[in-house]
C-alpha cells in the first residue's frame, strides 16, 4: 500500500476526515461555521513525512491594521507549536475574491504556515490531534 494510502487510512481510523488529497499531501477536513463548511488548514505529507497548518489574520477583522501587525497575530497563533518543535515555513497573503465577481475583493488573509517534521505515521497523526485544537484563525 502506498504511503499515502497508508496515512489516510490512519487519519481516518483516529477519527479525522480527509477534505482532499493533492499529489503526495493530504488536507485534514475542519468544519469551521455552524453551516458545516469545511476547511483545510491542516496537511499531512509531502516528500518528507511532515505536518503543517496556517494561522491566519483576515484583514476584515482588523480595519487599517498594517501588514506587519496583521501577521504578528497569525504568528502568536502558533506559538504553543514552535515550543513542540514546529518552524515557519513560509508567510503569505490570501487574496479573497468575491465568489460573484471575481474582479471584487472581499479580504486578504494575512496566513503564516508552522510545519513539523515527524519520523512515522503515529507521530503524523499526534500532531493533527494537536493541530486540530490549535485556534488558527484570529478574531477580534
Amino acid at each position: 500500500m502506498a504511503p499515502g494510502s497508508l496515512i489516510k487510512r490512519a487519519l481516518k481510523e483516529a477519527g479525522f476526515e480527509v477534505y482532499r488529497t493533492q499529489g503526495d499531501v493530504i488536507h485534514v477536513a475542519e468544519r469551521v461555521r455552524e453551516n458545516l463548511i469545511m476547511d483545510s488548514g491542516i496537511r499531512v505529507g509531502g516528500s518528507h513525512l511532515a505536518v503543517s497548518f496556517y494561522a491566519r489574520a483576515e484583514q476584515r477583522d482588523f480595519p487599517g491594521e498594517e501588514e506587519a501587525a496583521l501577521f504578528a497575530r497569525a504568528r502568536r497563533l502558533g506559538g504553543p507549536a514552535l515550543t513542540r518543535g514546529y518552524r515557519e515555513a513560509r508567510a503569505f497573503v490570501t487574496r479573497v475574491p468575491d465568489p460573484g465577481d471575481p474582479d471584487r475583493t472581499l479580504d486578504h488573509w494575512y496566513q503564516v504556515q508552522f510545519e513539523k517534521l515527524v519520523d512515522d505515521v503515529d507521530a503524523a497523526i499526534e500532531e493533527v490531534r494537536f493541530a486540530h485544537a490549535l485556534t488558527k484563525a484570529v478574531r477580534r
